[in-house]
């Protein structure tokens, strides 16, 4: 059969994603932090962009940006913006309209509503960073490499030393065996046991054990309790405390059950984790993009534009590309960064006031989250937010991903409001969120002594018109971190 070559011609769509569009799907995927970061970044490569003091009203900010009046040189504001169109390659009309300086200065807002009002947030002046004001900390390797340069007795020691220091993990457990620190520094297993027993007599006490006993035993040797009912617990029955088979221990140790009892209150004592005040692990500060509060009877949305950075041209290079002495090089140049300051500018615009909309739409369905707490949270799925706003569900997806709203209840995700739903025999559906809730007040309540189990937990439920399994209960449980009834039932 022969092969022949033929032209053809169809008609098909295809989705193109134009540099803008993927720009503008970038920062609304950013969280506030993120966005300050953005724009400053954007701000040190474009040098058609400037800060606008803090104090210009937005009137001030968009006449500053658009027209400019205070510079002498310019007779006609007007024809200062017409020149600066022309420019750029743009209409005056367009200019103004991708610029929604009024929108973008000012505050964002829509509609009222019967359920979810408006509100302003005006921007505090500058202040100092909380950072400023805080110290570094100290690692626990810089901590006992000071105590250690004070102890080694020999540059070998201190070198032995300094290996097993940093080996130790966040804990202050050390993850290395003797055999291979012996390896590494070329000395014999009994070299490596003599210089961790003295880093052993460093502080915090219980570091660089190898395992749970052996961190309580120097902890209990430090105070001098190391022929104690405690020690001997740690050295041969850690297995019955972990079980807390309080009868057994007795048992074991052959004492009464008051005797055991002040024994296990003196290993509680103990810390586990000795070097837990050196971890460098800093807490995560979140910053809500987003606020509801509480006004009269309806909630008021704010946006939160604490630290965002307000934006103007530069006077100097907007003059530059209304210059007809300026050389095309310059001109396009210029022309390239005005194209970037208008996609930063429309893309904050439009994250803004899309995060505003799902926002408004998601408290909507969740009105009563607001005014009676988590256990009135309703089954929310993206879907319901896409089909109200009429766009899609990955839009909603990228604008509640690590963004955070500050309500009445309490900072939330945007995503902690879609949840899956849980049946009930009779009624409307909860969210899985409002079962795991009541799951932990269930426990919460109940004798430490005589923990609920899962199945019971299942019976109360089903009591209160909630159907779900055992399993279910199980899983929700350990989502919360809590143990089962025998892990949670205290010994006295």
């Amino acid at each position: 059969m022969a092969m022949e070559l033929n032209i053809t011609q169809k008609q098909s769509q295809v989705m193109v994603m134009t540099p803008q569009l993927q720009y503008a799907i970038k920062l609304l995927q950013l969280n506030q932090m993120e966005l300050t970061e953005e724009i400053y970044q954007e701000m040190m490569e474009n040098p058609l962009l400037d800060l606008t003091p803090p104090g210009d009203s937005a009137e001030a900010q968009a006449e500053t940006a658009l027209s400019d009046p205070g510079y002498d040189q310019t007779p006609d504001a007007s024809t200062e913006t017409n020149q600066f169109a022309e420019a750029s390659g743009e209409s005056e009309e367009k200019i103004v309209e991708e610029f929604d300086w009024e929108n973008y200065f000012g505050e964002y807002s829509s509609s009222p509503s019967t359920t979810l009002g408006t509100g302003s947030h005006e921007t505090p002046e500058e202040q100092a960073s909380f950072d400023t004001f805080t110290a570094s900390k100290t690692s626990l390797s810089d901590h006992l490499t000071w105590q250690w340069g004070f102890t080694a007795v020999s540059p070998d020691d201190y070198k032995r030393g300094q290996e097993i220091i940093g080996n130790l993990d966040d804990d202050g457990y050390l993850v290395a065996s003797i055999e291979e620190l012996a390896k590494i520094c070329a000395c014999s297993e009994a070299d490596i046991e003599a210089t961790l027993s003295r880093i052993q007599e460093l502080d915090p006490a219980g570091v660089g054990a190898r395992n749970l006993a052996e961190c309580l035993l120097l902890q209990l040797t430090r105070l001098d309790q190391q022929n104690s009912l405690a020690a001997e617990i740690c050295r041969n029955h850690l297995k019955l405390l972990e079980k807390k088979d309080l009868v057994g221990l007795c048992k074991a140790l052959r004492c009464e059950k008051e005797q055991a009892t002040q024994a296990i209150e003196a290993l509680r004592a103990l810390d586990p984790r000795p070097a837990r005040a050196y971890s460098l692990n800093d807490p995560i500060y979140v910053t809500p993009d987003v606020f509801i509060s509480k006004v009269g009877d309806e909630y008021v949305i704010t946006l939160n534009e604490d630290g965002l950075p307000r934006l103007k041209f530069n006077k100097a290079y907007r003059r530059m590309l209304t210059d007809n002495t300026a050389s095309d090089e310059t001109r396009k140049y210029l022309k390239e960064k005005l194209k970037g300051a208008q996609n930063l500018i429309r893309g904050i615009n439009q994250r803004q006031r899309t995060i505003y909309r799902v926002t408004e739409s998601i408290f909507r369905f969740q009105q009563d989250f607001l005014d009676k707490g988590v256990d009135y949270l309703k089954p929310l799925v993206l879907r319901d937010v896409a089909e109200e706003l009429g766009c899609h569900e990955s839009t909603i997806s990228r604008v509640t991903t690590n963004k955070y709203v500050g309500t009445p209840r309490g900072v939330f995700e945007l995503k902690y409001f879609f949840d899956n739903s849980i049946s009930r025999f009779q009624g409307d559906s909860l969210s899985s969120e409002s079962v795991k809730n009541r799951i932990k007040q269930i426990i919460s309540g109940e004798d430490s002594t005589k923990p609920l189990s899962d199945q019971r937990i299942v019976e109360i439920l089903q009591g209160s018109n909630i159907n779900i399994a055992r399993r279910t209960v199980a899983k929700y449980r350990e989502l919360l971190g809590l143990g089962s009834s025998s892990e949670r039932r205290k010994m006295f």
